[in-house]
């Protein structure tokens, strides 16, 4: 859906919103709609074959010795072609925004059960895309239209893709604040080995801009900044690859595209989120991928809601595998 058609949902958002603090948050242009309040209950307890999550005590390494190689939840310390990711995205108390919500033990054995259909001859590597920066309807105090989840949040997300020997990508939507700063505002987590990061470029917004109104944008030099910062915490701690995804609905919301480059232990995936009629949808890929750079992987978003309306279905995976080129991560919301 363009900007355009946006505005008509503007009056229906704003409409149904109710007043909080902080402010619920925005739905996507494709479809705006208010989201309940994040559920801040305590995260569940950690078993003791688990990792230590981060600011948790863990043994220190014998004097004089670095940091041994990390590996990926089910092995290995790089992504592709040897994986294919599949995953589902939410944040806590927002049906409305994915899956990825409630009980999350539930999910997981969901979202296995679904990637199951994607192996094709790869290891299939469990995703829990939590939005973790999420966009607001409301400016909040500092005036950036965005609230971060607690840390409380992200360990409980953590805790399960560890259980399902997943990874747990950090979804951004930064709307009137940067890509960059709110990565980084989760730095203890990027440092461990199975956390990675997702942008949302449709929820960055310009100056005077409204989440729900406008697409918002970003640039392939932001995506540069965001992957050279990545790279420099994997240098450092010795982490295995970390997945580094950009969403993208339309041409619109990335400019520069061309001046994205490789950064060592980083995977870019572009992820194309039209959402609709299977044709339309399968349209939208090829027109994106024509403009992807080199080394770049691609990624495909389905909506479990938006996909079903008027009519339509959802691709089944062996229509999603056909695509060209095939997707490497596939994201249902």
């Amino acid at each position: 859906m363009r900007p355009a058609a946006c505005l008509v949902l503007a009056a229906a958002f704003a409409a149904c919103l109710t007043v909080r603090s902080p402010a619920p948050a925005a739905r996507p242009p494709a479809g705006a709609t208010a989201t309940a309040p994040l559920d801040s209950s305590a995260a569940r307890e950690k078993p003791d074959s688990l990792p230590p999550l981060p600011g948790e005590s863990a043994a220190a390494p014998a004097t004089g010795t670095s940091d041994p190689p990390k590996e990926l939840p089910r092995g290995g310390r790089v992504l592709f072609p040897a994986h294919r990711l599949v995953g589902f995205c939410g944040t806590p108390g927002a049906p409305a925004l994915g899956e990825l919500q409630g009980n999350l033990a539930a999910k997981a054995k969901e979202l296995e059960t679904q990637a199951a259909h994607y192996a094709q001859g790869r290891t299939l590597l469990p995703v829990f895309e939590l939005i973790a920066v999420v966009v607001q309807s409301g400016a909040g105090p500092d005036g950036k239209y965005r609230r971060r989840v607690d840390d409380s949040i992200v360990d409980d997300y953590l805790r399960q893709a560890r259980r399902s020997k997943g990874l747990l990508l950090l979804n951004i939507q930064p709307g009137h604040s940067d890509f960059l700063t709110e990565v980084r505002s989760f730095e203890k987590y990027l440092q461990e080995p199975d956390v990675g990061v997702a942008l949302d470029p449709e929820w960055a917004m310009k100056a005077k801009q409204r989440p729900g109104v406008f697409y918002g944008q970003t640039t392939g030099e932001t995506i540069n900044d965001v992957a050279g910062y990545l790279s420099s915490l994997i240098a450092q701690g010795n982490l295995p690859e970390k997945a580094l995804v950009f969403h993208q609905v339309n041409r619109d919301v990335l400019k520069d595209e061309s001046v994205m480059t490789s950064h060592p232990g980083v995977a870019i995936i572009k992820s194309v989120d039209g959402l609709g009629y299977v044709h339309a949808k399968i349209v939208t890929y090829g027109s994106l991928m024509e403009t992807m750079v080199k080394g770049v992987h691609p990624g495909f978003k389905l909506f479990f809601d938006e996909d079903t309306r008027n009519g339509s279905r959802l691709m089944t995976p062996k229509e999603v595998l056909a695509l060209s080129p095939q997707p490497e991560y596939v994201l249902y919301e």
